[in-house]
């Protein structure tokens, strides 16, 4: 990743964070973006004491295509193209279907699913227009093949999503951008984990549920978007990489 130009949506803490840092220690310039200026700023000057990248950040609203717009003009100011985009950021709550208002449903949706679009087509227009090729990477969940209780507007958003990297991949795959998806399982330091590491009788069930026996640490997010966005994975296109300790598959028998 060697002098390429990464931007990462939700990039300010959590997994965003771990993925612009890495990419970040291997040479690339990086482009965070995200809601919080405060946030953005201590995860630029975190970033900017472990490595010696080009950091822009940009407070931006994934919802807003003229927001998206301005980074994809902010970021080509700064370092020239666009090389990398990884779709990261996300809302979601827990909510029973019969139980969700119709502003929840919209907000989830239109953040993860409408959001990820927004920035994959003015990003993928910019690396056309290139014509040096490119990689995205949408974050999803393995609930976008299974179902599960509690987030039906988020499991449709990332089902969509997961349909988006499917089509994106075979349309653009002509002017060298591959597309691809990873699917977290629990991991340790992120918003969801703050709600589902709540006690440690929680964190112990999850590790009695995962065939590893552990939860995923920030690195093992951050190895697999390394893998995927860089030249490492050339011929992978259109795929969907889970990184769960083999979770979903052990549990598929009880839904």
């Amino acid at each position: 990743m060697e002098e390429k130009t990464a931007i990462v949506t939700g990039g300010s803490n959590g997994m965003g964070k771990a993925m612009a840092e890495r990419f970040a220690s291997k040479g690339a310039n990086i482009v965070i973006t995200g809601r919080n200026e405060e946030r953005l700023a201590n995860a630029k000057s975190d970033i900017q004491s472990k490595t010696d990248a080009g950091v822009l950040t940009v407070q931006m609203d994934v919802r807003d295509r003229d927001d998206v717009q301005r980074t994809v003009d902010e970021t080509k100011n700064a370092f020239g193209q666009i090389d990398v985009l990884v779709n990261n950021a996300a809302g979601n709550f827990i909510s029973q279907a019969e139980n969700l208002s119709e502003n929840g449903w919209k907000a989830v949706i239109d953040i993860c699913l409408n959001g990820t679009w927004n920035c994959s087509q003015l990003v993928g227009k910019e690396m056309i227009a290139q014509k040096t090729g490119g990689s995205m990477l949408n974050m999803i969940a393995t609930y976008a093949w299974t179902g599960s209780a509690g987030v039906v507007h988020s499991a449709a958003a990332k089902g969509g999503i997961l349909a988006l990297t499917k089509s994106l991949a075979i349309e653009w795959g002509k002017y060298g951008i591959r597309v691809n998806a990873m699917a977290p399982g629990p991991i340790e330091n992120t918003g969801g984990a703050e709600k589902l590491f709540a006690s440690e009788s929680q964190v112990k069930q999850i590790k009695r549920m995962n065939p590893l026996g552990e939860v995923g640490k920030l690195d093992d997010v951050a190895d697999a978007a390394e893998f995927l966005v860089s030249s490492q994975s050339r011929y992978v296109n259109g795929d969907c990489m889970t990184v769960d300790g083999g979770q979903w598959i052990a549990n598929s028998r009880y839904m």
